[in-house]
């Protein structure tokens, strides 16, 4: 008898033991549940936010100024770098400098009679010359920004993706012009295209029969091909810049730019 009294007495005991544990188990499962829960929002939080640029309109003509000055020499001090470096012309499809288009035909007998070497060497030369002379223009351009009006950064910031670089244009060619055409004489000195150049045009532009004369002034040439691959890479860099601010790392760029998107 006592047997069975004191069976019936650990009965529940043994129930209320295997609930307790249960219970345990599930508290202590909820509890990690959470945790993981608020781990993943808080590192998705941390993640997803990002900073609302200021409007254009909460910007005084100072911080606007100073952006758009700050993107320019950006622009400007890279496109020249990359135009400097090594092949920055002659690497370049989009800017490489070829023979005029009206001397096309003389190329092709050039080629013809064994004279492609030298049409070769006159085209490498041509581009040296150019990536010689892209370092001169920097200063120019950097003294031009910094002399932009407050009416200028407005139409620059309200103009399309080549605003800056066709006022850049506009104020600097003739000092640019100016810078390139020494440099770019001294390097073709180097090879002695200049003479080989005004010897075969001088008498192709002789014959009676050529209607569209051939430029013998060579540096002529080149420097004007020279400021048009400048202020095209010029015009690439402005547009990658309004369309992706942040990645300049910039935070007058970002908050300038970043207003306008």
């Amino acid at each position: 008898m006592k047997k069975i009294l004191l069976s019936l007495f650990l009965v529940p005991l043994a129930i209320n033991s295997s609930e307790a544990q249960s219970i345990s188990d599930m508290l202590n499962k909820a509890k990690k549940i959470a945790n993981e829960n608020g781990a993943i929002s808080a590192s998705q939080t941390t993640t997803t936010y990002r900073k609302e640029p200021t409007p254009v309109t909460l910007m005084n003509n100072e911080e606007i100024g100073g952006g758009l000055r700050e993107a320019l020499k950006l622009g400007a001090k890279t496109a020249t770098q990359n135009l400097s470096a090594t092949n920055g012309f002659f690497g370049n499809q989009l800017i490489k400098i070829l023979m005029p288009p009206e001397v096309k035909n003389i190329e092709a007998k050039m080629r013809q009679f064994g004279m492609g070497r030298v049409v070769d060497e006159a085209i490498l030369s041509m581009n040296r010359a150019a990536e010689d002379a892209s370092s001169q223009a920097l200063p120019i351009l950097v003294n031009s920004i910094t002399s932009f009006t407050i009416q200028d950064g407005l139409s620059i910031l309200n103009g399309g993706d080549n605003a800056a670089t066709n006022l850049l244009r506009a104020k600097t060619t003739p000092q640019i012009t100016a810078a390139f055409r020494p440099v770019i004489a001294s390097s073709m000195s180097k090879y002695n295209v200049e003479q080989m150049w005004a010897q075969v045009f001088s008498v192709y532009n002789g014959l009676p029969i050529i209607k569209s004369k051939v430029n013998t002034d060579l540096t002529g040439y080149i420097t004007e091909r020279a400021m048009s691959g400048l202020f095209t890479t010029i015009g690439a860099e402005e547009k990658k810049i309004r369309l992706d601010p942040i990645g300049t790392g910039s935070d007058i760029i970002t908050r300038v730019f970043g207003s306008k998107r």
